[in-house]
């Protein structure tokens, strides 16, 4: 269990570095995006972002004829007691309901009107909606809305969402000039890895669409959980930097990875074998190829074969840039359909070091030829890894995780490695054990769709150790083996 502690007088230079405009300007100053999103840990003031917002929103329509600024929003939660209990509460916050009588109908409306100081006068309609199975999207069917706030978005169906979003842009009717604004903002605490917002965000990134993403309240180092400087809203918060560093304690490591650190998490029965140890958001890097420089290729087995390449960067760390994974494909094929393709058309200029599973030396009953043989057979001459135990491969793999290389992480994953960064974000774990009482969990991976390709990147992390050990290496310019040691 990790624990809270002061900040060290060293610590500054540590830090991730991240826009020193707060996230919340950038979020209310994109006013192009149709749809909105902003993510971050808990405390970080994601929703009253969300409510003035709207309130901007609606002073900056455009008035009618008669002079009336007319906006109408739907303000979406899971559950009517969530509604009730957290997002009705914020918006009364901030919009007293002396200002924004709210009426608990069905819907549960409000109505904010005002004058403007140009003699325009606002009027802002809000409909409070729980909308918690996708049988709710009934609900939507019917609104003519100006734009809509989906509050803690990843607990709600996708669907909802998307018909949400086809509801929008219907109010104020052409005839009083249309919206000046239409979209849809949304908030959440960050999700599991396999979510529609994970997707969204960090794959897909659909066009209009823009996510926003707030530094984590606390980092880790050293064993210990500390403020980080760039954290948002602490000076908002009644106890300060003290209101996420009590929370921290006691808590499962994922809890405050997610809570916290604002770190995607993962759906998973199991401990993350990487937990501690990977932060999502200082790890994930947009790593470019060096040009003639060497490539390390891991490669695992089985009919699920993967294949994981890399480079070290000038400074020592290790740049993993692609992953390649099979199904239900031998690994002939695997390599000549799949991996050989990519390296001539994208690392034809670099050398290339193979290193696989030790197991493949094992020669299979059919034509009693290995893996390393197979591989050989169409000119991939692969080296076995230095050994096979999950221990010194796991801590290979930490040895770069932990490390700085000149202020920066020894470790950096490019966001095309899908699978490699899902894993790293829980799947690729120790399976619970099925015992009462306290919980257990097996001391080996589980074997699933993240196992393979973490394997693979292990078999590069421990011949990268291995080489560093050694006085002299060849091929590998302009990186001397020592600055892996």
């Amino acid at each position: 269990m990790l624990k809270a502690k002061t900040v060290p007088a060293d610590f500054a230079p540590r830090i991730r570095t991240y826009t020193a405009e707060p996230t919340g300007v950038r979020f209310h100053a994109d006013r192009k995006s149709f749809v909105r999103g902003i993510m971050g840990p808990i405390g970080s003031g994601k929703s009253v972002m969300c409510v003035q917002e709207i309130v901007n929103l609606a002073a900056n329509q455009r008035p009618s004829r008669d002079g009336v600024r007319r906006t109408r929003w739907a303000i979406i939660r899971n559950t009517y007691p969530e509604l009730l209990s957290t997002t009705i509460k914020t918006w009364v916050e901030w919009i007293p309901e002396s200002v924004c009588p709210i009426v608990y109908g069905a819907p549960i409306t409000g109505r904010f009107q005002r004058a403007m100081a140009d003699g325009t006068y606002m009027d802002c309609e809000v409909l409070f909606l729980a909308l918690d199975r996708p049988k709710d999207v009934k609900k939507m069917l019917s609104l003519e809305i100006t734009g809509a706030w989906i509050n803690e978005a990843s607990e709600l169906d996708r669907k909802i969402v998307d018909t949400t979003t086809s509801r929008v842009g219907r109010y104020p009717p052409k005839m009083d000039g249309g919206p000046t604004w239409s979209g849809v903002i949304m908030d959440t605490n960050p999700p599991d890895s396999d979510h529609w917002w994970y997707r969204f965000a960090e794959e897909e990134c659909p066009k209009g669409w823009h996510f926003f993403r707030q530094p984590g309240a606390l980092i880790e180092l050293d064993g210990a959980y500390i403020p980080n400087a760039a954290a948002e809203n602490v000076e908002h918060q009644p106890l300060g930097m003290e209101y996420w560093l009590r929370q921290a304690s006691g808590k499962p490591v994922d809890w405050v990875r997610v809570m916290l650190m604002g770190e995607y998490g993962a759906v998973m029965d199991g401990k993350p074998i990487y937990a501690g140890d990977w932060n999502d958001a200082r790890h994930v890097v947009d790593v470019k190829l060096l040009e003639r420089h060497a490539v390390f290729v891991g490669w695992d087995w089985g009919l699920t074969p993967a294949a994981i390449i890399a480079q070290v960067s000038p400074h020592g760390g290790l740049c993993v840039m692609d992953e390649v994974i099979g199904d239900n494909i031998g690994v002939k094929q695997f390599a000549e359909g799949h991996v050989i393709p990519l390296l001539r058309s994208k690392y034809r200029d670099c050398s290339v070091t193979h290193i696989g599973d030790p197991a493949g030396r094992q020669r299979a009953q059919t034509d009693e030829r290995s893996v390393f043989e197979v591989l050989a057979s169409i000119g991939i001459h692969c080296q076995p890894a230095p050994s096979n135990s999950a221990v010194a491969r796991w801590e290979a793999v930490r040895h770069f995780l932990a490390s700085m290389r000149d202020g920066v992480p020894a470790f950096a994953l490019s966001p095309r490695c899908k699978a490699l960064r899902k894993g790293f974000n829980g799947g690729y774990r120790f399976r619970r054990m099925q015992v009462s009482g306290t919980a257990r969990f097996a001391d080996v991976a589980d074997k699933n769709s993240y196992s393979h390709p973490h394997d693979a990147l292990q078999y590069i992390c421990l011949h990268l150790r291995g080489m560093a050990a050694k006085p002299t290496v060849t091929g590998l310019s302009p990186v001397a083996p020592a600055a892996w040691a």
